[in-house]
């Protein structure tokens, strides 16, 4: 394989594109794409076609890539415009795990499983997780068609993990605390609201629960620091309004709390070679 093919499989694995449509995006045939990436050399009025495609500069075909990827991504990322900066940056985060795993043949399995269909026809899933544990860390994603999301832990290399974590009863109460199903009916429900105040009068015709039941949760969501309490000012005087705080970590907890809901998810690929313990 040329390095010019080389180059032209990898970007292509990493945009998710099939050799069928590069072929379209650039005007020539699957067979056309294929040869190159077996061997071939495209004409040269095409590499800038290719390039465009591929969303990268002719140099990277040549395999001449700038070296510091991190400033690669911090300058891409910030010319795209939002969601498409979000969407590119969960791509770089899929090929680190597949990068961390040490085997460059899981892109490939990656792209046949996964793009290609051919692990979702048969059970007919619509989530995909993929478990990365190592010795040097650990790295966790899903990925559905609308819904993805990303972990990435280095091993701390002086401590052990829950020497990082308060105690185990403030753990517990954070746990108790999302057991409470009145809670999480209002948590649910404020994040289906704008980030605006919302009265209690409000939530409890969000939620149906009474207003009572709203102004205890409350008063335990803003003691936890989950939601921010706010007055507002009206012709009967003040209303106690509130706003969740989107800078806590709920929702990130909510996701994994669900992925545990639903039970041991096959992963579209997954491995454990680690041999210290986690904790």
């Amino acid at each position: 394989m040329s390095v010019i093919g080389e180059q032209i499989k990898k970007y292509r694995i990493q945009k998710k594109y099939t050799q069928e449509k590069l072929g379209s995006m650039i005007g020539v045939t699957t067979q056309a794409v294929s040869k190159w990436e077996r061997g071939g050399t495209p004409d040269a009025e095409v590499l800038p076609l290719i390039a465009d495609a591929l969303d990268v500069d002719i140099d990277s075909l040549f395999g001449r890539e700038e070296q510091d990827l991190q400033l690669i991504m911090t300058k891409k990322l910030s010319r795209l415009p939002g969601d498409e900066a979000f969407r590119f940056a969960f791509n770089y985060c899929w090929s680190m795990i597949l990068g961390l795993t040490g085997d460059e043949s899981f892109s490939d399995n990656f792209v046949d499983t996964f793009i290609s269909g051919t692990g979702s026809k048969s059970d007919h899933r619509t989530d995909f997780l993929a478990k990365l544990l190592r010795d040097d860390g650990l790295a966790l994603a899903r990925l559905s068609d609308d819904f993805r999301y990303f972990f990435l832990m280095l091993r701390p290399h002086s401590d052990s993990i829950p020497s990082f974590f308060e105690s185990e009863e403030a753990i517990r109460q954070v746990f108790a605390l999302f057991a409470d199903k009145k809670i999480l009916k209002i948590i649910y429900y404020l994040y289906t609201v704008s980030n605006i105040p919302v009265t209690e009068s409000l939530i409890s015709r969000g939620t149906g629960l009474d207003t009572s039941e709203v102004e205890r949760c409350m008063n335990t969501l803003c003691d936890k620091k989950i939601v921010h309490p706010m007055k507002i000012a009206s012709v009967d005087g003040e209303i106690n309004s509130y706003i969740i705080r989107f800078e806590a970590n709920v929702l990130p907890l909510l996701c994994y709390a669900d992925e545990i809901a639903k039970g041991c998810q096959y992963p579209i690929f997954g491995m454990c070679d680690r041999e210290k313990p986690i904790f």
